[in-house]
């Protein structure tokens, strides 16, 4: 496997890898089949990335497969120091330390971007997701109440933060 940052020639396989993410996991903001972005519109926003000093996606890639993603959102002004995070992985690669790996990559970039802080969230009830953030170092923040809808009912997420 290999952990790489993404490049415009990846943005048809990066919309593919998001459908399927997107389709296999309850804890996603979007929703299967809610968003709607052709690779087009992918590569400009990959363009727009990499044009951001404070942003970067990696992309986990396996026989020429993406199979997971971990987006670092930057900040600007007085908050240049931290990225937001957004990370995905297929179905059938997850629990394999496919997210670790995406992980240490994005430490790693992050101490050369002068990145300080790393911040997400997370689906308050994401068994998974919680073990893996703490194992990793994050720490839980707070609480967003009632922040998503998921299956009919209101749901809390956690701000988690880690500092470098």
């Amino acid at each position: 496997m290999i952990i790489r940052e993404i490049k415009t020639s990846d943005a048809e396989k990066f919309v593919y890898l998001t459908q399927q993410v997107e389709g296999s996991s309850e804890y996603m903001l979007w929703e299967a089949g809610e968003r709607n972005i052709q690779p087009e519109q992918q590569e400009k926003i990959i363009e727009s990335i990499e044009e951001n000093e404070t942003s970067t996606i990696f992309v986990a890639e396996t026989d020429n497969v993406l199979v997971g993603y971990l987006m670092a959102i930057g900040s600007n002004a007085r908050r240049k120091h931290s990225a937001y995070i957004v990370i995905g992985i297929v179905e059938n690669y997850r629990g394999q330390g496919v997210g670790r790996k995406l992980f240490k990559e994005l430490e790693q970039w992050a101490s050369n971007h002068n990145i300080h802080r790393l911040e997400l969230t997370v689906v308050a009830r994401n068994e998974a997701g919680l073990a893996l953030y703490k194992k990793i170092g994050f720490e839980i923040e707070g609480t967003k109440k009632h922040s998503l809808f998921i299956e009919d009912e209101f749901v809390d997420e956690f701000y988690m933060a880690k500092l470098l």
